[in-house]
């Protein structure tokens, strides 16, 4: 890669810089000559927080095996296998619980691609011990969507969030529902879409004629084929600004697999996500030495990807997590904008549109009987200048 494709690292603190080399390194010890100096004043306690919140422990875990004992103190090994440990019976759990659901399912004649979870981990890592994983996610066609629900209901699950909608806008502005298990402790994401609207995305047949099966479990498991895989875990991973390490490390092994480059650069430019799979790669490739394959380099040539991929750094930088409120102002208003910097053109012009279809807040603010739904539609502009003026006078 040439060097105006060398991103900006000098904020990122040194044991985030320790935490990569460990994790790129490919054979022999990890302290070697070159890296010893990364080991000195090191804040052992901020290297754990990372390794938690990256959600890349596992992997840390066969690296700091390779260490010399006296560099890295005992109470962080013991706390990372301890992690590790704990991971792969959670992974075990998770495979039991997602074979079982999957026959049920297939009994019924819904077809089920799950996203992430077990299945992802032997399919990128090889070993399902190697990877994290909090939930079970499937996709399935919307239709099924009521009946998939029954039957979590009827295994004990209990959903878990509740969508607000009018005018059915749940359809398109979300892509999932949640559901948790109060016994066994899991929790279940049925996702109708593979990402929230208004965007353009694959059908759920497209996906499933080009699905691939996982060598996981016994029985018939199906996950994305691999350049659908890489389309989702690229646009995934940008809209979460890569704020977790893990999600990086699925596309560096993503980019290791076999793939049909004439049908990915199709798909890449179908769905206008170019830009953001060169993000991904230029990411990867400076982060863990990825090695591109060169069908890829057409992607690094544009000044966007590159630009994209810096834009980046922030969230690694201050090791920031979208997945807990309050998320601080600063970085609220940050993400709003790197989400919309990731938009093409068109999407940008449908991210607008949208905001003219109504919402539940609207309904919220003027009641009005289902029959008469449609007349939010003229009335929105008004509800929200309504919700602005008194928002504005209450502070």
């Amino acid at each position: 890669m040439d060097n105006n494709c060398i991103l900006n690292l000098n904020q990122i603190p040194k044991e985030l810089f320790l935490f990569l080399e460990l994790i790129k390194e490919h054979g022999g010890s990890a302290t070697s000559t070159k890296n010893e100096k990364l080991f000195k004043d090191i804040n052992w306690d901020l290297f754990l927080e990372l390794s938690m919140h990256h959600r890349a422990y596992p992997m840390l875990h066969s690296k700091l095996k390779k260490t010399n004992e006296t560099v890295v103190p005992e109470y962080v090994l013991q706390e990372i296998n301890h992690q590790f440990r704990r991971n792969t019976f959670k992974m075990l759990n998770l495979s039991a619980e997602m074979e079982q659901v999957n026959q049920i399912f297939s009994k019924r004649g819904i077809r089920l691609l799950f996203l992430k979870g077990p299945v992802l981990a032997q399919s990128l890592y090889g070993d399902i011990s190697l990877r994290t994983s909090s939930d079970l996610d499937f996709l399935i066609p919307i239709e099924n969507l009521e009946e998939a629900e029954q039957l979590l209901v009827e295994l004990g699950y209990e959903k878990d969030d509740y969508i607000e909608t009018v005018l059915s806008d749940w359809r398109w502005r979300h892509h999932h529902v949640t559901y948790f298990h109060p016994q066994k402790g899991i929790k279940m994401e049925i996702h109708w879409r593979l990402h929230p609207g208004p965007r353009k995305e694959q059908s759920f047949n497209e996906l499933w004629e080009r699905k691939q099966l996982s060598s996981l479990t016994s029985t018939p498991v199906y996950i994305l084929g691999n350049e659908d895989l890489f389309l989702f875990l690229v646009s995934h991973g940008a809209r979460h600004g890569w704020s977790r390490l893990r999600w990086l490390m699925d596309i560096h092994q993503l980019l290791q697999q076999d793939f049909n480059w004439k049908k990915l650069h199709k798909l890449l430019k179908k769905y206008d996500v170019t830009h953001v799979g060169g993000q991904a790669i230029i990411l990867s490739s400076q982060l863990f030495n990825t090695k591109i394959p060169k069908e890829f380099q057409s992607l690094l040539v544009e000044k966007r990807p590159r630009k994209l991929a810096q834009d980046a750094i922030f969230y690694l930088e201050r090791m920031v997590n979208l997945h807990t409120d309050p998320v601080p102002e600063d970085v609220s208003n940050y993400h709003k904008r790197h989400l919309f910097s990731l938009m093409s053109i068109r999407q940008k012009i449908l991210f607008i549109l949208s905001f003219l279809y109504p919402y539940p807040e609207d309904a919220e603010t003027l009641p009005l009987p289902k029959p008469l739904h449609f007349l939010y539609f003229p009335l929105r502009p008004l509800l929200w200048a309504w919700r602005k003026t008194r928002k504005h006078a209450l502070s």
